[in-house]
């Protein structure tokens, strides 16, 4: 964790969801639900204004204008954790409007895309108050706490936690299309940048952050990625492929993206175009939706989401799944 003053330092990074799992009833957990947007820490001052950085320690403020007065929203200088999202018309998280937001450089178009669907940012942690650490604290503490520092508004809000009933708050979570619920054990520290199973993630919408490892080019204009993600001694796997919405800005950036002589992911398996594959430098993540995974590991009916500068490669795990 970060030592003096962390509005000068900005060293924090975000606590990391360890495990993915079923829907589960436990009373050593609190439930909350997983809103589909982008992660960022929000350092507010109320005497100097606001920064908000995501998991690649980049500033957000110049994409998320409209967010620029959360600062407003404390008496007292804090560091909260949260999800920055875009709602829909129907209130519920708009992923594909942050993604597009975050690849925007025109100032006219930013402000425009603030004022027609302003984004929100909603806090479920707090790991730093008026010079005091809260990252040793316990959850409910540093939860209870949040609660006593924050005035809420249409721009910044809380997270709802909820003591019992997950199994409940997922029944939700599906019938109002939300990705998922995050249930976090109780009495559990924050970890700052560390991956841990205190948080595990049970998801209604399948979907996973992946690195582009390479393209194939197909009939009729059709363009697959090559995924991979990261297992846990630090090699680049193959996950397979995705096709369906491959297209436009996204795979312009892919395609100019540097490319190399072998496949930067292993096992490759013969067929399915492999041999033909254009090899990338891992350095582009995407977001991919999916029905479910294969028996052998791949992904049944993938979807491409887009894009995402918030996340490092290496930040891309093949997930650790909880029995």
């Amino acid at each position: 964790m970060p030592g003096g003053d962390p509005f000068l330092s900005r060293a924090y990074q975000p606590m990391l969801i360890g495990a993915d799992s079923g829907p589960f009833d436990d009373p050593q957990y609190t439930y909350e639900l997983k809103l589909d947007g982008e992660r960022c820490l929000a350092y507010l001052d109320p005497g100097a204004g606001t920064a908000l950085i995501n998991k690649r320690s980049l500033s957000l403020l110049d994409r998320f204008p409209e967010l620029a007065s959360l600062h407003r929203q404390v008496d007292k200088r804090c560091v909260l954790d949260g999800e920055l999202i875009v709602p829909a018309a129907d209130g519920s998280p708009d992923f594909a409007q942050v993604q597009r937001r975050s690849l925007l450089s025109n100032r006219f178009k930013i402000e425009l895309a603030a004022q027609r669907q302003p984004a929100s940012l909603v806090a479920f942690d707090l790991l730093w108050l008026d010079g005091r650490e809260f990252t040793a604290k316990p959850l409910e503490e540093r939860c209870d706490t949040l609660a006593q520092t924050v005035y809420e508004s249409q721009r910044l809000a809380l997270s709802r936690r909820f003591s019992q009933g997950g199994r409940s708050l997922f029944a939700l979570a599906c019938e109002r299309g939300l990705e998922g619920i995050i249930a976090k054990r109780r009495g559990s520290l924050y970890t700052p940048g560390k991956r841990t199973r205190d948080w595990v993630k049970i998801k209604n919408l399948q979907d996973d952050d992946f690195v582009v490892c390479g393209f194939i080019r197909k009939e009729q204009n059709v363009t697959s990625l090559v995924l991979g993600q990261y297992d846990n001694g630090g090699t680049l796997r193959y996950r397979g492929h995705v096709t369906l919405g491959v297209s436009g800005p996204d795979f312009r950036r892919i395609e100019s993206a540097p490319r190399t002589d072998k496949a930067p992911c292993v096992p490759v398996p013969r067929g399915s175009g492999n041999e033909r594959a254009i090899w990338l430098e891992p350095t582009l993540v995407c977001k991919v939706r999916y029905l479910h995974e294969t028996g052998s590991g791949g992904l049944r009916h993938p979807n491409f989401a887009g894009l995402r500068d918030d996340k490092a490669p290496h930040d891309c795990l093949v997930p650790e799944k909880v029995e």
